[in-house]
């Protein structure tokens, strides 16, 4: 397994400086952020440290691109995008798609040939209805992933998070009953999950039984970690924001058991990327603080990673 991060928390810094980080720091792998050149929407959205349209379209920039990458010696694990492509506005719809097939074509101009995203949710319907969508929605996608011969790996983050994401929210592949679902209805060798076991802890689903499962379609591993407040959890229940009663932490200060998260990880013989993910608050007041938590989640991990 090879060691990296995803580069959303980096959002100042330019390409060259977050693969210099990487670099200078031991890490072998990124997971390089390429929203549209746009303000976010939300935290650890709108980063981007490759433009996917202009890798498209200029040569130069892509070679730039795959150059440095090389004389960084930090490889390109994927290249991430998480929109809602299936959001009930058919406008941000399409153009969420859209993107998402630049940052597919820029995929295979780079040698990637890895995309990590959301299958999104429309909040508005119910689950067999949003699996009604897909079915609209997601084919053409896929197609171009297997001409471009592009893995397009889904995390199972539910996006649910705040009232702005309720009901429902954004994201459909949360569970493995729905990944079941969802791979019957695109049935692609070039479909599979990012997996990260941090929101199975809160959604109180088993996070290492899935691995087991879903060994063929794991094509990306995330380290991120949550904890849980069991007094706020008894206090306002379940049906609360999930916010109100647990936060996401750095690896090795919440309740994800890594030991046995990469013991499974090796069962299964997953020898790929594994990036750590940081969206812990306690990290974020400013930039040595931000280099700290992925300087720390790396010596963490490296107990378990080789």
């Amino acid at each position: 397994m090879k060691l990296g991060f995803i580069t959303s928390i980096l959002d100042s810094w330019t390409y060259e400086e977050m693969m210099d980080f990487a670099s200078g720091q031991g890490f072998e792998c990124v997971e390089v952020a390429c929203w549209p050149q746009e303000k976010a929407e939300r935290r650890y959205a709108g980063v981007s440290h490759i433009d996917a349209e202009r890798v498209n379209q200029d040569d130069a920039y892509a070679e730039h691109i795959v150059e440095y990458a090389k004389k960084s010696g930090v490889e390109i694990s994927a290249l991430a995008y998480y929109p809602n492509v299936m959001v009930a506005d058919k406008e941000k719809s399409a153009t969420a798609v859209e993107h998402l097939k630049q940052v597919i074509l820029a995929s295979k101009k780079l040698g990637v040939g890895m995309v990590t995203t959301f299958i999104g949710r429309d909040q508005t319907k119910n689950i067999q209805e949003n699996l009604e969508l897909v079915k609209e929605i997601w084919p053409p996608i896929i197609k171009l992933a297997e001409e471009c011969d592009v893995k397009i790996a889904i995390e199972n983050c539910p996006m649910l998070f705040g009232k702005e994401q309720w009901p429902g929210g954004q994201n459909l592949m949360t569970t493995p009953p729905i990944w079941r679902e969802v791979f019957r209805i695109l049935d692609s060798d070039h479909l599979g999950i990012n997996y990260d076991p941090s929101h199975f802890i809160w959604q109180m689903i088993d996070y290492i039984r899935p691995l087991y499962e879903f060994k063929d379609k794991i094509f990306h591993v995330h380290y991120k970690d949550i904890k849980i407040y069991k007094d706020k959890l008894e206090s306002c229940g379940i049906m609360a924001y999930p916010l109100e009663y647990m936060s996401p932490k750095i690896p090795g200060l919440g309740d994800v058991d890594w030991g046995k998260y990469v013991s499974a990880l090796t069962d299964i013989g997953y020898d790929g990327y594994t990036c750590i993910e940081i969206e812990d608050k306690a990290f974020e007041d400013f930039k040595e603080k931000v280099e700290n938590s992925l300087i720390i989640s790396k010596r963490y991990l490296e107990q378990y990673v080789i």
